[in-house]
C-alpha cells in the first residue's frame, strides 16, 4: 500500500484478503444495499443479488491473495461496477429483459475501468480453469487438489498411500493434461487476444 496512486479504500481490499470480519461487515453495510437495490430494479430478486455479491467477493478475494490486487479508485464504484457487470452478463445469458441502467460517471475512471478489466480477465481465466479442471479424471484432480493445498509432494504420496516417484509423475502428466485443455480450448484464444 506504500505506492501513491492507491486509493485510501485499499483498506477494504485488504480487509478481504486477510479475511477481517469488521472489514467484511463494513462492505456489507456500506455498498452491499446498492448492488442489491440495482438487482431488484433490474429484473432479480435479493437472493440473485447475494450470490452476485458472494461471486464478486470470491473474485476479489482471490485475486488480491493471488496477484496482490492494488486499487487506485474509490472501492465503491469498483465494487458496484463488478457487481454490475456480473448481474447484466446473467441477464444476457437468461434473456431477461427490462434493465434500468443509471447514469454513470463514475464508469469514465481509467484507473477504475483498468482495474475492472484487470478483475474481469482474473474471474475469466479462473472460470476457464475450473472448467478444464473438471475435465480431467478422477485422479489427476485429486492428485493436483492435494498438491495446491499441502506442502510437499511427500505428504500427498503419504497421503495417497503411493509413492513419490508416481505422485511426482502423474501431477507432472495431469498438469501437461490441464494445460493443453486450456491451450486448446476456444476461450483461452480469446483471452490471449484481449
Amino acid at each position: 500500500m506504500s505506492d501513491k496512486n492507491t486509493h485510501v479504500d485499499q483498506l477494504y481490499i485488504d480487509g478481504l484478503k486477510n479475511n477481517d470480519p469488521v472489514v467484511i461487515n463494513a462492505i456489507y453495510k456500506k455498498f452491499v444495499p446498492k448492488v442489491i437495490q440495482f438487482i431488484k430494479n433490474n429484473n432479480g430478486s435479493a437472493d440473485e443479488a447475494e450470490d452476485v455479491i458472494q461471486e464478486v467477493l470470491i473474485i476479489i478475494f482471490k485475486q488480491a491473495r493471488e496477484e496482490s490486487l492494488t486499487i487506485s479508485c474509490p472501492f465503491d464504484a469498483y465494487f458496484f461496477l463488478l457487481c454490475k457487470r456480473r448481474w447484466l452478463n446473467e441477464l444476457k445469458k437468461s434473456s431477461r429483459k427490462g434493465v434500468t441502467l443509471q447514469n454513470d460517471n463514475v464508469s469514465k475512471d481509467e484507473s477504475l475501468l483498468e482495474t475492472l478489466f484487470k478483475t474481469e480477465m482474473y474471474a475469466e481465466k479462473q472460470a476457464l480453469f475450473e472448467k478444464m479442471f473438471q475435465q480431467l479424471g478422477e485422479k489427476c484432480q485429486e492428485i493436483l487438489k492435494l498438491s495446491f493445498i499441502m506442502k510437499s509432494m511427500e505428504e500427498v504420496a503419504q497421503k495417497l498411500a503411493v509413492t513419490y516417484a508416481y505422485v511426482r509423475k502423474k501431477k507432472s502428466l495431469c498438469t501437461g493434461q490441464l494445460t493443453k485443455l486450456i491451450k486448446e480450448s476456444v476461450q483461452y484464444q480469446s483471452l490471449k487476444n484481449q
